[in-house]
């Protein structure tokens, strides 16, 4: 069992944000963390699950994704977003790009998801957290092209 522990930081909705995961499978431990300049929090909640999920070599293992975000959770769990996608105005949903990324990795691997309160003590939730913040608040901060790009539209 490979366990992917997430989290996700917007300091201001939208603003800088970013993403902290950890991959945990036996004795081996992969943390993975990147910043943007401007994003939403449930972006990087839902980048942060995509980029553990990617990061997995072997489909094989199942995968149990602990996040304290309720926003990917109910999604998939309640199975909102496989009524979403076959909606014909899918492409309107917020996080359309994300989702569709999460779709494709999500059809390859063998996932459960875990919900843990988020600031409550959970060890690698708090880390997946400082490893988000921490990334917000670096220098070299990407570009949430999905986001940005979405918002250049609504824009115009």
């Amino acid at each position: 069992m490979i366990h992917l522990y997430t989290d996700g930081s917007s300091r201001g909705n939208p603003g800088p944000g970013g993403y902290g995961t950890i991959l945990r499978f036996g004795p081996h431990e992969k943390e993975i963390t990147q910043g943007f300049r401007l994003t939403t929090n449930n972006r990087m909640e839902l980048l942060a699950i995509i980029v553990g999920l990617e990061a997995v070599t072997r489909p094989e293992i199942p995968i149990t994704v602990v996040t304290d975000s309720k926003y990917v959770v109910d999604s998939v769990e309640k199975k909102w977003v496989f009524g979403w996608v076959k909606k014909p105005d899918f492409g309107k949903k917020a996080n359309e790009d994300l989702w569709r990324r999460f779709l494709k990795i999500y059809a390859q691997r063998q996932v459960q998801f875990k919900w843990v309160r988020g600031h409550n003590g959970h060890p690698e939730n708090e880390r997946c957290d400082q490893l988000a913040v921490g990334s917000a608040l670096g220098k070299g901060l990407l570009i949430d092209e999905g986001y940005e790009l979405l918002e250049a539209r609504r824009s115009a």
